[in-house]
């Protein structure tokens, strides 16, 4: 038992060492792989809870450590891709002979420990969250990295490299997604208490939706993905309502 209860922080840190691959890849400038390692970090995070579940040994260490993990994985990493993309595109804003847009990307670790911090202390986040989570940002902008390097082809997806490759769509991307991220804007959550479709219509639809999604665009298909649960968080508690 002793050993069994070091699994999910095992798990966490290896979330963790995902997280550093990435920036390491993104300050090396290949964006596809720090993109690749957030997916990674994602995978990590999901199964380090559930496994801390499944074995009973939830802990309010395992949840600090989560959260300093995830501040890296989701925040940093994330920032960085932004850095590295907006420091080598031709487009420059010089303020004492630097180019300061890179450095927006900043914004990113920044709100996304907030939101993490945020997270932590808010009871009311238990069914649902309050502000966009840290992981569906991450996720946007590792497949967006994917896509930009044009290491692996998608099709029907020209659109979206030719949008994104533009520093300033990227950068009013980035700070929307990270105000999004501090907002009391209410999003669903893809708990599952029960099968019944009733009490879980929002959730299959975002769901079937999104895995017809990722057939035809496949990692692609993140982007989509998040701005549909924005799109449909938004439509259920602010217009439906």
């Amino acid at each position: 038992m002793k050993l069994l209860k070091h699994i999910p922080n095992t798990i966490t840190s290896l979330n963790l060492i995902s997280g550093l691959l990435s920036i390491l890849s993104a300050l090396q400038g290949d964006i596809f792989y720090a993109g690749v390692f957030i997916f990674i970090a994602a995978i990590m995070d999901f199964f380090d809870g559930f496994a801390a579940r499944l074995l009973h040994v939830v802990s309010p260490i395992g949840k600090e450590l989560d959260s300093l993990c995830d501040v890296v994985s989701f925040g940093v990493a994330p920032g960085m891709i932004v850095f590295s993309i907006l420091s080598t595109n031709s487009v420059a804003y010089e303020v004492g002979g630097v180019n300061v847009l890179p450095y927006v990307s900043f914004f990113i670790p920044v709100l996304s420990a907030l939101r993490l911090a945020n997270f932590n202390v808010d009871t009311r986040q238990s069914d649902s969250f309050i502000g966009l989570p840290v992981p569906a940002n991450a996720l946007f902008i590792a497949s967006l990295a994917m896509l930009l390097s044009q290491t692996v082809k998608v099709p029907y997806m020209n659109w979206m490299i030719d949008l994104f490759e533009n520093s300033f769509v990227l950068i009013i991307t980035s700070l929307l997604l990270s105000l999004l991220l501090v907002s009391p804007v209410h999003m669903f959550s893809l708990k599952i208490k029960n099968f019944s479709f009733k009490d879980n219509v929002v959730r299959y639809v975002f769901l079937i939706l999104s895995i017809l999604l990722i057939f035809a665009f496949s990692f692609a298909a993140v982007p989509l993905i998040i701005v549909l649960y924005i799109a449909i968080s938004i439509v259920v508690n602010y217009i439906i309502k």
